[in-house]
């Protein structure tokens, strides 16, 4: 992304304890898709170094394609053995075919991200919501997992769902398909996925 950090400061993320504060810490990163066969911009060394990483669409880094070639970036970003999440798959910007995602997800063990920040009434992802009871159908449908994501741009707002649960309710989505409605479910679906690398 255009004026965030550079390379060195993921490299430099083991020097985070992995137990402070009375927590256990793990460490990712966010990537940008970058074109639609889905290349990432961090590299093999530095992701190899991370706990997970997010595969997202974003403007100032890719422009939105047709359907086809949107669905392809995620997909492709889903191949990458150290993306675990794709963020915000939902957004309207990027229009894709919820089903192949839904099923390539579940195929490469890749979780999707039901976004907090999405959904905000004062949110500039307008639309998401009605996308998200689309792509929510779709993860049923091939037994799916998500999971749940505030998307914090500020430390006041780590751990807010409050619109996702929304979103989640409104779609009746089974608890069991959502990862991180349990600390240790979590973590075991890390774990299964790194072994997968």
């Amino acid at each position: 992304m255009p004026g965030s950090c550079h390379d060195f400061y993921f490299s430099n993320l083991n020097a985070i304890p992995r137990d402070a504060y009375g927590i256990k810490l793990i460490v990712g990163a966010e990537l940008n898709i970058a074109d639609y066969v889905g290349s990432t911009d961090l590299p093999a060394q530095i992701l190899k170094k991370l706990d997970y990483a997010i595969a997202s669409l974003h403007d100032p880094c890719i422009e939105s394609g047709t359907v086809e070639e949107n669905t392809a970036a995620i997909i492709g970003a889903m191949k990458n053995p150290h993306v675990v999440i794709i963020g915000h798959p939902d957004n309207p910007k990027y229009p894709v075919d919820f089903d192949k995602i839904a099923r390539a997800a579940n195929e490469n063990h890749v979780l999707l991200e039901v976004n907090n920040n999405s959904y905000k009434p004062t949110g500039y992802r307008i639309g998401s919501r009605e996308n998200a009871k689309l792509m929510l159908a779709a993860c049923q449908k091939y037994n799916t997992a998500v999971i749940m994501n505030s998307d914090a741009h500020i430390d006041l707002a780590v751990g807010d769902h409050r619109f996702s649960q929304e979103v989640i309710a409104e779609n009746n989505f089974p608890e069991k398909l959502i990862v991180n409605t349990d600390t240790e479910k979590f973590f075991e679906y890390l774990n299964y996925r790194k072994n997968l690398r």
